[in-house]
């Protein structure tokens, strides 16, 4: 791990643009080694994208290998580089929508989904407002010390795990009315999940960004992170109204419609390499 280190440390001297070419051949080594996370991927864009042909989601699904690719060599830069430069790399867009709810003492959780670029972007947005986030643990006890540290880095986050619940969270950001990042997009098992539609196949999906919001009494207001050329875009959109409902499950279903129009607009930069579909209803056959 100390060598990962070393040289996640070098690779950060280097400008974008080559830790992009870097990415990209690292990357299609990557697509042609990992059999078993290009079925993933591959699985996952047949069941959201039934129109699109083989050879298009071959091609999206080897981006996307090299989008995950760069994204860990970007670790270096969101660790080690300063401040400064990656504040410049990041365009931060419409965040006025989180700070007048701030000024009027309102709780904010950003519903922030797994896209690549979003490490980047949170290390710039972190120096702009305080963050609350959740972290869960590593095995390896180097690379928990050094994400933990890593997040910290700017002495204005507060970390909870996700062990602790909900209380931490909602008193950490009523510390300072700071935003709750929340990623909720991924599949955690069924519990505390019902099935939604994603894309138009039932996916378990954590109720989490209902219940918190409706406990903290706190706004949701979405933010996405895009990777645009060697720089990267973080764009907010409006809070959304008559969110919490009374129905929690429609809650969650207008979550992941939110989301899908997204990915629809830069569907190489999404997690697909990631086993979304893998919980399913009782008697349902797996996908993977």
């Amino acid at each position: 791990m100390k060598f990962a280190f070393a040289l996640l440390w070098l690779i950060r001297l280097l400008p974008m643009w080559a830790i992009g070419l870097l990415a990209r051949g690292l990357g299609n080594i990557a697509y042609c080694l990992a059999h078993g996370r290009r079925r993933v991927g591959m699985i996952n864009l047949r069941l959201c994208f039934p129109e699109m042909p083989v050879a298009e989601r071959r091609r999206l699904i080897r981006r996307n290998f090299q989008h995950m690719i760069r994204m860990v060599l970007e670790y270096g830069v969101v660790w080690w580089s300063s401040a400064a430069r990656i504040d410049k790399l990041v365009e931060i867009k419409n965040l006025h929508y989180v700070t007048e709810l701030r000024e009027r003492g309102e709780d904010v959780i950003l519903f922030y989904p797994h896209f690549v670029g979003f490490e980047m972007c949170v290390y710039s947005l972190n120096q702009h407002i305080p963050l609350v986030s959740v972290y869960s643990h590593q095995k390896n006890e180097a690379l928990d010390r050094q994400i933990y540290q890593g997040r910290q880095r700017y002495d204005n986050a507060y970390i909870v795990s996700r062990q602790e619940g909900l209380r931490p969270i909602i008193k950490a950001m009523r510390k300072d009315h700071a935003p709750f990042l929340y990623l909720p997009d991924q599949d955690f098992g069924v519990r505390d999940s019902v099935f939604v539609d994603f894309f138009g196949v039932k996916a378990a999906t954590i109720t989490g960004l209902s219940r918190i919001s409706k406990l903290a009494r706190a706004k949701v207001v979405p933010a996405i992170a895009r990777r645009v050329g060697d720089r990267f875009e973080l764009e907010f959109y409006p809070p959304w109204d008559d969110y919490p409902s009374e129905d929690v499950e429609a809650d969650t279903r207008r979550m992941n419609a939110f989301l899908e129009q997204r990915v629809r607009e830069i569907p190489d930069q999404y997690f697909w390499l990631h086993k979304r579909f893998k919980s399913r209803p009782q008697g349902e056959a797996r996908f993977y």
